[in-house]
């Protein structure tokens, strides 16, 4: 029987990381490399990336592979994976955490040009990348996918539809591709709520914690690193009998 820590041990893995030069997943991919894990940083502007990855070496002794893609962009996602195969040879952890979710006065407004943009940067990404990944990880022997989608999965606002929609997407490509890369490849869900990342510097922030009172049980907005936990679990072995799962971080909004 393995002790708690070599349970989440990642030594000798390779970590892909959406949108992980800053946010969610900056922590992940920093708790990835401090479990051992050589990490490829991926997000739209290089600079980012390589300032994270140069972190991760300072930190961490780890190899990190910085990537510009616009996940979006089918082509850009199919590099991204050609990219890390080709400098590591394998990705052992895969996690969709690139997302966004742009505001808008109207529902009516939404225009075509910003629909297709929140869905292919929220959902078509994720689901070529999976695909890509997922497939080679199968005839490797196995891994694990993790998406990240959001509580306004199942409890949208008027002001997030299509963001909403696409993280309910998500939910349900867990599902999927869990059932097609089973059984060796493992596919789970976070769900995170507010977390006080780079996106909340433009909330009014007395207004949410006002609201936070109230309507979050644990009455505040989340930390980043207040992800690792979630993630490690899903990357590492302790989660060896999980999969098709959706988790909530979300202090107990959902």
């Amino acid at each position: 029987m393995l002790d708690a820590n070599a349970r989440f041990d990642l030594t000798g893995k390779v970590a892909l990381v959406t949108g992980g030069s800053r946010g969610l997943g900056r922590a992940m991919v920093l708790a990835f490399a401090t479990a051992g894990a050589d990490v490829v940083i991926a997000s739209r502007k290089l600079p980012s990336c390589r300032e994270t990855a140069g972190e991760v070496q300072r930190l961490t002794g780890r190899r990190a592979l910085p990537v510009a893609c616009h996940v979006g962009h089918w082509q850009q996602v199919e590099a991204l994976a050609e990219a890390a195969y080709q400098e590591f040879g394998r990705i052992d952890i895969l996690v969709n955490n690139a997302g966004m979710s742009p505001t808008y006065d109207r529902i009516e407004n939404v225009s075509e040009d910003l629909y297709d943009k929140v869905l292919d940067v929220n959902l078509k990404g994720p689901f070529r990348l999976t695909a890509m990944v997922g497939a080679r990880m199968a005839a490797a022997g196995g891994g694990s996918i993790i998406m990240v989608s959001s509580t306004a999965a199942v409890r949208p606002s008027a002001s997030v539809i299509p963001y909403a929609a696409a993280k309910a997407g998500l939910h349900a490509m867990t599902a999927g591709f869990a059932q097609a890369f089973r059984p060796s490849v493992r596919v789970n869900c976070i769900m995170p709520g507010p977390f006080l990342t780079d996106i909340s510097k433009a909330w009014d922030m007395e207004a949410f914690n006002k609201r936070a009172s109230t309507d979050i049980p644990l009455g505040r907005g989340g930390e980043a690193d207040e992800i690792v936990g979630a993630a490690l679990y899903f990357a590492s072995s302790a989660s060896s009998f999980t999969t098709g799962a959706v988790l909530g971080v979300h202090g107990g909004v959902a």
